[in-house]
C-alpha cells in the first residue's frame, strides 16, 4: 500500500491505495501550519480504512508551501547571485526584472565574474578564482546565507559553476549553493532567475521537509517520503531540500495525473476546481503538456519544467455577487473558511458551493438555508462558470477536434454535463481527491535538455546517447530500471550555429523502486 497527500489552499486530501486501486479517500481542511492538517488527514484515513502503518511502502506529498512563500515574499533566505560571464552579459545584471519587494525580501545581492562558455563548450573567458573569493568575502560581510551560481551555457559545460561552488563553500562553510545547470534550461536570464528563487527557498525547504517527515512519523509510518515535482514525477526528501523550486506546480500536475488514472483517458483536457481556483491543462499520453515558453512565477520569468496550465479564480469557496448588469464569481474566495462562512453552513457569505447546493448538484450543509435563492441567480451563476471554463479550454486547445473534458476536484460539481467545444464532461469516481491520487501514482523521471553537436551521419547515435542519459538519470533518481521508458523526445535544429548543432530534450519516466 501507499499513501498520496495533496495540500491545497483550502483542503488537504489523502488517499490510501494498493497499486492503482483507491482503498480509502478523505478530504480535510488545510491548517495554517499545514503539517498539522496532514496529521489530521492521516488520522481520518486510518479511521475510514484501518491499516497497519508497517504495510505502507511509501508516502507521496504534493505541497503548496514553497510557491506560497515566494508569492507572499516571506521566510526567504538572504540570497546572492553569482554570474560567470564577463566580459559578456554586463548589460542586464542578475535580478534586473525582479519586483522590488522580492529583491528586498531576499536582501538580494549580485556579483559578475569572468567565465562562461560558448554553445559548443569553448570558454568565453577563464574563471577568475580571485574574483569569486572577493565576492565570497562581500557575501560574508552582508550576511548572505544562500547563493545562486549561473554561468553562460552551463547546461553545455558546468565546469565553472562547479568550481565556483567549491570555492564559495571553502570560503563560507555551511552556505547553501544552487547551480543553474541543475535547475533551468538554455536561456541565461530565465535559468538564473529560477536558480535564485531556488536558493532563496533552501532554508525553508529544510524546515518544511523535516516537518513533513515528522507528520508522517507521528502517524507511525516509517516508509520513505517523496514530494511531487512539476512534471508529475517524484523526488526524495534530500532532493527536495536542494531543489524546492521543483514543487511549484505539483498541485495541478497531480490533479491531471490523477484524472488520467481515474478516467482511463490519456489524452484529454482536465479542469481541477478546488476551493479557490480552477486549473486547466492538457494531458498527452497521460502526462501534462509542458509549457514550451518561459513561465512567470510571482512576476519573475523562469524556464524550469512547468506544466502548461491556465488558472482562473473560480472555486467552491468563490464569492458570488449580483451586480447591476451581471452575476460575478470570484476571484476572491472564503478559502479554508468555507464551512464557517458559506450560507449552507450557517454563514453569511454567498459562495459557489451555495449555488451548487441550491441547484441540486451537491448535498452538503443545510439545503434549506439556500432555498430562498431565486432561480435566475442560480442559472446566471452556473452559466457564467461554464462559460469561463469553456473559454479557458478553448485557449488551451491547439486543434479543431473537440477533446473530452475530465472534471476533478471538489468544486467540479459546479460544471454541467456538457461544455461548449468539449467532447462531453467526465466526472470519474473519486474525482474530488484526484490530486491525492495523482501524488500517489507519481513515477520517477530523468531529463536531458542541452545543445548537442550532430556531425554528419551521426544524428541517430546522438539521439540514442541523449535517450540513454535520460534513462540513466531516471534510474539514479530511484526508478526501477526495467520500467523506464522515454516518453518525450524533442529535437530542434539550430542552423545559425556551426557544427550542425541541435537542441535535444529527452524525458524518461519509470516506476518508483520500493525494494526493502
Amino acid at each position: 500500500m501507499h499513501i498520496g497527500i495533496d495540500v491545497g489552499g483550502t483542503n488537504t486530501d489523502a488517499v490510501l491505495m494498493s497499486g492503482s486501486q483507491v482503498l480509502a479517500a478523505v478530504k480535510t481542511s488545510t491548517t495554517d501550519d499545514i503539517t498539522s492538517g496532514i496529521v489530521s488527514a492521516l488520522e481520518e484515513l486510518q479511521r475510514k480504512r484501518g491499516f497497519e502503518p508497517a504495510d505502507v511502502r511509501a508516502v507521496m506529498i504534493g505541497t503548496t508551501h514553497f510557491i506560497n512563500a515566494l508569492v507572499e515574499a516571506r521566510r526567504l533566505a538572504p540570497t546572492a547571485a553569482l554570474r560567470l560571464g564577463l566580459p559578456a552579459t554586463t548589460s542586464l545584471p542578475p535580478m534586473t526584472d525582479w519586483p522590488d519587494r522580492l529583491v528586498q525580501a531576499i536582501r538580494g545581492r549580485h556579483y559578475l565574474c569572468h567565465g562562461g562558455h560558448e554553445f559548443d563548450g569553448r570558454h568565453i573567458a577563464e574563471l577568475d578564482e580571485h574574483e569569486v573569493r572577493r565576492a565570497a568575502a562581500d557575501m560574508a560581510e552582508h550576511g548572505v546565507r544562500s547563493v545562486a551560481i549561473s554561468s553562460v551555457f552551463s547546461p553545455v559545460n558546468a565546469e565553472f559553476e562547479e568550481r565556483a561552488a567549491e570555492l564559495l563553500q571553502a570560503e563560507l562553510p555551511g552556505i547553501a549553493v544552487s547551480l543553474s545547470h541543475e535547475i533551468g534550461r538554455i536561456g541565461l536570464l530565465e535559468r538564473e532567475n529560477a536558480t535564485i528563487i531556488n536558493a532563496s527557498l533552501r532554508e525553508l525547504a529544510t524546515h518544511i521537509v523535516d516537518g513533513l517527515a515528522r507528520s508522517v512519523a507521528k502517524a507511525g509510518i516509517q516508509a520513505p517520503l517523496y514530494l511531487s515535482q512539476n512534471d508529475g514525477t517524484l523526488m526524495d526528501v534530500d532532493f527536495a531540500r536542494r531543489y524546492p523550486v521543483a514543487t511549484f506546480a505539483s498541485g495541478p500536475t497531480n490533479s491531471m495525473r490523477g484524472a488520467a488514472l481515474l478516467s482511463g483517458l490519456e489524452t484529454c483536457a482536465v479542469v481541477d476546481i478546488g476551493g479557490t481556483t480552477s486549473d486547466i491543462g492538457i494531458l498527452q499520453r497521460g502526462f501534462p503538456r509542458e509549457a514550451t515558453t518561459e513561465v512567470s512565477v510571482a512576476d519573475i520569468r523562469t524556464n524550469f519544467r512547468m506544466p502548461d496550465v491556465l488558472s482562473i479564480g473560480i472555486g467552491g469557496g468563490s464569492k458570488v455577487r449580483r451586480e447591476p448588469q451581471e452575476v460575478t464569481i470570484g476571484p476572491d474566495s472564503v478559502g479554508s473558511a468555507l464551512t464557517q462562512r458559506a450560507l449552507v453552513f450557517g454563514g453569511d457569505t454567498l459562495t459557489a458551493t451555495d449555488i451548487a447546493v441550491a441547484a441540486g448538484r451537491a448535498n452538503v450543509g443545510d439545503a434549506s438555508l439556500v432555498a430562498h435563492l431565486d432561480k435566475e441567480l442560480i442559472h446566471a451563476a452556473l452559466t457564467r462558470i461554464a462559460a469561463d471554463v469553456a473559454d479557458l479550454v478553448e485557449r488551451m486547445h491547439t486543434t479543431a477536434a473537440p477533446l473530452p473534458l475530465v472534471a476533478v476536484g471538489g468544486g467540479s460539481i459546479l460544471l454541467p454535463e456538457q461544455i461548449a467545444g468539449c467532447d462531453g464532461v467526465h466526472r470519474p469516481d473519486h474525482y474530488a481527491v484526484a490530486n491525492a491520487v495523482g501524488a500517489a501514482i507519481a513515477q520517477v523521471g530523468g531529463e536531458v535538455d542541452r545543445v548537442f553537436p550532430t556531425p554528419p551521419g551521426q544524428r541517430e547515435s546522438v539521439l540514442d546517447a541523449a535517450k540513454q542519459e535520460a534513462v540513466e538519470r531516471a534510474v539514479a533518481a530511484g526508478a526501477t530500471p526495467g520500467s523506464v521508458s522515454v516518453v518525450e523526445c524533442e529535437e530542434v535544429p539550430l542552423p545559425y550555429l556551426p557544427g550542425n548543432a541541435a537542441r535535444i530534450r529527452v524525458r524518461a519516466v519509470g516506476d518508483l523502486s520500493l525494494e526493502d
